[in-house]
């Protein structure tokens, strides 16, 4: 069954591993000591210069330091449904660590002569087949897996949203290999069906299923108000040997990237897990902050200049129109946008979104919101430290008192300084869009904040997220 295929199959990654890395590193020595290092002795002594069989001695070393390392960043492990973008992200750690390894071994030993451009070039290689290898064997799976073979078969226990959930996650990834085989529930009449996938019977009938069937595995979906069974189902499923698994039917409380604490042996789950709460990572955002204000300062300063001379020659009023928010910790602060309406009364301007085809907008302050050119004067906000270069978009206090109530965890939002652009907003959620969709992208981006996402967000928003088709 799946155990055994999966067995073979981490057999066949650490073969698969094995001949790249010799191959990466045979590829490398060509490169760097036959067609260049071959060039660069033509017009002087080959002095220094390690013969072949030396270098082709450290893939006795190289290639199982470089398998324990994978092994170490999880790359064996089962990845049904985990990303490839997360896998070729160890690829690409491992082969650092492993790089900066082997130059601090051949600094040890004093080999001063080992080329270390070729373990530059090795790093480079080892990377790309790697990464392609795994690319391969994932399609060939992927292949399989439509044809029936190395699929994992499943029983759910018991009916709830953390079961509908887990279904509508299965059915929309069938390149998983996941077959559900059904679910077992108290409450639910059999037959009752949820994307193909039916009742079969009671929660009491498990054991005959696990007599009569092969599953790989029981995955406890239990509602709520059956918690006090879990223990029992737990302990039949262990005794017949089968992997069990369990998803609490409150997911909605959990952060996408939970994380537990050990308190003296009794399993302590954080409810949330902010990366910006540790002062170091707070320190590196805000740098990062500073200097890019600075550098979009300067960037922006000829749409700037554009907007200011527009303004003033389309219509009366002041050219920075100020308007309070909600940042950092639900503090209000005072946003700073180009005027794109008619001089308003303070009331006026409470009143409710800007719409499509809204009579408030000027027609060049149309053209500033459609193309973001609006909200540049905010670097000045991201320079005081009300904002930030990347984080959810701030609100006014009146629809944060309103969506605070309307809106499970919408407050969460302002555990971190509000930002020029976001998660959210790169993914098609500006203007007039669903909140709850905005809210849920910005938690994501709250739970999963690194440096690397921040400037993913800042790629995304330099290629896309300047044209705003939804900003009237």
């Amino acid at each position: 069954m799946i155990k055994d295929n999966q067995a073979n199959l981490n057999r066949l990654h650490i073969v698969l591993d094995a001949l790249v890395i010799a191959l990466s590193y045979m590829l490398a020595w060509y490169i760097r000591i036959v067609f260049i290092g071959t060039r660069e002795l033509q017009n002087q002594p080959p002095i220094g210069v390690l013969p072949m069989d030396i270098y082709f001695r450290a893939l006795y070393f190289l290639i199982p330091g470089y398998l324990v390392l994978y092994s170490a960043f999880n790359l064996y492990t089962p990845k049904r449904a985990t990303k490839l973008t997360g896998e070729i992200a160890s690829i690409i750690k491992a082969n650092i660590v492993g790089m900066l390894g082997v130059f601090v071994v051949l600094f040890i030993i004093k080999m001063t002569h080992f080329s270390r451009g070729m373990i530059t070039i090795f790093f480079a290689i080892n990377i790309i087949l790697g990464s392609i290898s795994r690319i391969t064997l994932r399609k060939i799976l992927r292949y399989f897996r439509a044809k029936g073979y190395n699929l994992k078969h499943i029983m759910l226990v018991g009916y709830s949203r953390a079961a509908e959930a887990y279904v509508s996650r299965v059915t929309e990834n069938p390149q998983w290999g996941y077959s559900i085989a059904g679910i077992l529930d108290d409450n639910v009449p059999v037959g009752t069906s949820y994307h193909g996938i039916k009742v079969l019977g009671k929660i009491s009938e498990l054991q005959n299923y696990l007599d009569n069937n092969n599953y790989d595995e029981i995955t406890i979906t239990l509602p709520l108000d059956a918690y006090d069974m879990l223990e029992e189902l737990v302990a039949l499923c262990e005794k017949s040997g089968v992997h069990t698994k369990f998803i609490p039917d409150y997911t909605s409380l959990f952060p996408s990237n939970p994380y537990t604490e050990d308190v003296q042996g009794l399993a302590v789950i954080n409810i949330r897990y902010i990366p910006l709460a540790s002062s170091f990572n707070k320190f590196i955002k805000r740098l990062m902050d500073i200097v890019g204000s600075l550098v979009a300062m300067v960037v922006f300063s000829p749409f700037m200049l554009f907007a200011v001379i527009g303004i003033k020659a389309t219509s009366k009023g002041p050219i920075i129109f100020k308007q309070e928010r909600v940042g950092l910790q639900g503090k209000k602060f005072m946003m700073y946008k180009f005027r794109t309406m008619e001089v308003q009364s303070e009331s006026q301007e409470k009143k409710g979104w800007t719409t499509k085809n809204d009579p408030r907008v000027t027609k060049f302050g149309r053209f500033l919101r459609h193309h973001s050119i609006d909200e540049m004067p905010q670097v000045f906000n991201i320079l005081k430290g009300d904002m930030s270069l990347i984080g959810p978009r701030p609100e006014r206090p009146q629809f944060v008192e309103k969506f605070k109530e309307q809106i499970p965890r919408y407050m969460v939002k302002h555990q971190v300084r509000p930002g020029l652009t976001g998660w959210a907003q790169i993914n098609g959620y500006r203007g007039d869009t669903s909140i709850r969709k905005r809210i849920d992208y910005d938690i994501y981006y709250i739970e999963n904040w690194s440096i690397g996402f921040d400037l993913k967000i800042l790629v995304g928003t330099l290629g896309h997220g300047f044209v705003n088709k939804n900003a009237y």
